[in-house]
């Protein structure tokens, strides 16, 4: 029975590894897609702006 007790912390967290990455490819886009770009592209026209105001 040691081999199921050696075996058993790896599995989890490999299950564990797999729901994280499911969780995080299925938020890609979507509704919040539109909403991350947004803010992304605010956020960059504010550092052009202030990047040519310097100028």
């Amino acid at each position: 029975m040691d081999y199921v007790s050696a075996l058993v912390p790896p599995f989890v967290m490999a299950v564990f590894f797999i729901a994280i990455v499911r969780t995080i490819v299925k938020s890609q886009g979507g509704a919040n897609k539109a909403k991350e770009d947004a803010a992304v592209d605010a956020a960059l026209a504010r550092a052009e702006s202030a990047r040519q105001a310097k100028d």
